[in-house]
């Protein structure tokens, strides 16, 4: 497990795609799990080890995560999220390269529940929830582009959705219309930096996570780490 961030109060760890955060329906060992016990082993922690999960990746995702160690820190963490000013950027690997370098993406998405996806309008429909990002091409290549997004709202499956929307599907992600699987079973969307005020010490935390093992993204962000 990296641990890129640890004090008192908060934890930042980078998730590997395949996990999840926190446990659900498939009974599989979520990271929630393993940071506790890397937290119980550190510190030789009798009994149960408190951990708040405060925001959530898709299992295929990569990048950062934050946990909140103590009551204190989860409770406003999560406020903090709620009203935005906790700042995610991230990088996805697009298919091809979208029309404008840089623009705000606003639709209206529907969540299929059943089917787990999401589906994007360009106008107000019943049940819809207004989705908005903003993304700018920060390098390409012959076949896939790398963006910097960063999300005003947090819709269910967002950037997958609206970047499919507009032609350019993250690669590997067969769901939004990706050409092909990746090899690993991720997709290229990496949670990259988080931002924000600490909710104890009121310091800026500013972290960066390192880039997934991977050939392709070496060479799109080649020089912009």
């Amino acid at each position: 497990m990296k641990v890129l961030y640890e004090d008192n109060h908060i934890i930042i760890v980078y998730k590997e795609s395949g996990e999840i955060v926190q446990g659900d329906k498939t009974g599989d060992r979520p990271l929630s799990e393993t940071v506790k016990e890397w937290i119980k082993a550190k510190y030789n922690k009798p009994g149960n080890v408190f951990l708040g999960v405060v925001h959530r990746l898709d299992r295929p995702v990569s990048g950062l995560v934050a946990f909140g160690k103590t009551s204190k820190a989860t409770s406003r963490l999560n406020k903090m999220f709620r009203e935005g000013s906790v700042h995610k950027t991230y990088w996805a690997i697009v298919q091809g390269c979208p029309k404008n370098p840089e623009a705000e993406l606003t639709h209206w998405i529907v969540r299929n529940e059943r089917i787990n996806k999401s589906f994007a309008y360009d106008h107000e429909v019943e049940g819809a929830k207004k989705a908005v990002l903003d993304y700018k091409v920060i390098s390409h290549g012959d076949k896939y582009s790398l963006l910097e997004v960063n999300l005003k709202t947090g819709r269910h499956h967002q950037i997958r959705c609206q970047l499919s929307t507009i032609g350019c599907p993250i690669r590997g992600d067969l769901k939004y219309g990706a050409r092909r699987s990746n090899s690993d079973g991720s997709i290229s969307l990496l949670s990259h930096k988080i931002e924000f005020e600490h909710p104890v010490s009121h310091k800026l935390i500013s972290i960066v996570s390192p880039l997934p093992d991977d050939r392709l993204w070496r060479a799109l962000a080649e020089g912009l780490e």
